[in-house]
């Protein structure tokens, strides 16, 4: 990896049918525009952009990809993985969206990939019994799945980093509830990763209770993009993205 680290997530793109997202407030009125002007502002053909989840509205992989050549348009390679709106994603068709992106961008699911200087792996997660809400019925099977899968993300990672690089993890779900670590934090720090990028709060109350900064060795950023003023941020934790 030659150049910078950056990441955002939550773009919330609907190109193909379109869904205004500022009926959940004006912030979002004309997102695509405000995230394509500072993406261009600030990536370079060389940098790398992760997206941890909710990239897409679409419930098609073939509307789904009208939104993904936009972002393949954007300068930089692009590492994507999947949240919890992302419907025209499911793990069994992941052999299937993966051979379908366009250039310049690649997709992971409850795997890793070697970018040279940093080693990132991702998994969706879910909420933990610590969320607010968790229902042990509904929430329960999707919790225990994405554990499994995050520990098969962390093994490759570790695998391909072979304890002389970093690691990060990219990851939709805040890995803490009410700034205490679950089971997801737990593990990511167990591994030894250096960072921890997360989306899917979108309620200034839910930023200002945010985890972020260093946590047992691990630095995490909050990068829902309207929190982020819709333009993607430096990594932080990991020499590449501050160097």
């Amino acid at each position: 990896m030659r150049g910078m680290l950056w990441s955002i997530s939550d773009l919330h793109l609907s190109f193909a049918r379109p869904k205004p997202m500022d009926i959940f407030g004006s912030r979002w009125k004309n997102h695509p525009d405000r995230i394509a002007a500072a993406w261009r502002a600030r990536v370079k053909p060389d940098d790398i952009v992760l997206l941890a989840g909710d990239t897409s509205w679409a419930m098609k992989l073939q509307d789904a990809l009208v939104d993904l050549e936009w972002i393949a348009a954007l300068p930089g390679r692009k590492i994507i993985s999947r949240g919890n709106h992302d419907y025209w994603w499911s793990s069994e068709r992941t052999n299937r969206v993966r051979r379908s992106m366009p250039p310049g961008i690649d997709i992971l699911e409850a795997s890793a990939i070697d970018l040279g200087d940093v080693v990132v792996c991702a998994t969706r997660g879910w909420n933990a019994p610590e969320t607010p809400g968790f229902q042990e019925s509904a929430d329960r099977p999707y919790y225990e799945r994405e554990l499994a899968r995050l520990d098969r993300a962390l093994a490759e990672a570790q695998r391909l980093a072979e304890g002389k690089r970093p690691i990060v993890v990219m990851i939709h779900f805040p890995p803490f509830a009410a700034r205490r670590p679950t089971e997801f934090a737990r593990r990511i720090a167990a591994a030894k990763a250096s960072a921890c990028v997360y989306g899917h709060l979108h309620r200034p109350e839910d930023w200002a209770t945010a985890t972020q900064g260093v946590v047992d060795g691990v630095y995490y950023q909050l990068t829902s993009c309207d929190y982020l003023g819709f333009g993607p941020v430096a990594v932080r934790g990991v020499r590449a993205a501050e160097g």
